[in-house]
């Protein structure tokens, strides 16, 4: 499967029509998901909205 690509942003700034809740992830993947916020100055909760957007695009059910 190809990788997934995401390009730096230049500003950070809050959108409408999102849903807030809760989940729990260990702390690795935060560690993981801090380090590539950092490198594409994206905020943690973009970087997790992009990532699943492609998962779920490319999942297949079997």
């Amino acid at each position: 499967m190809d990788k997934l690509k995401i390009t730096k942003r230049a500003n950070l700034k809050g959108e409408d029509g999102y849903k807030v809740f809760s989940v729990r992830i260990k702390d690795s993947v935060v560690e993981r998901l801090d380090e590539l916020s950092k490198n594409t100055n994206r905020s943690r909760n973009e970087l997790i909205n992009i990532i699943l957007v492609f998962g779920l695009d490319n999942c297949e059910i079997e």
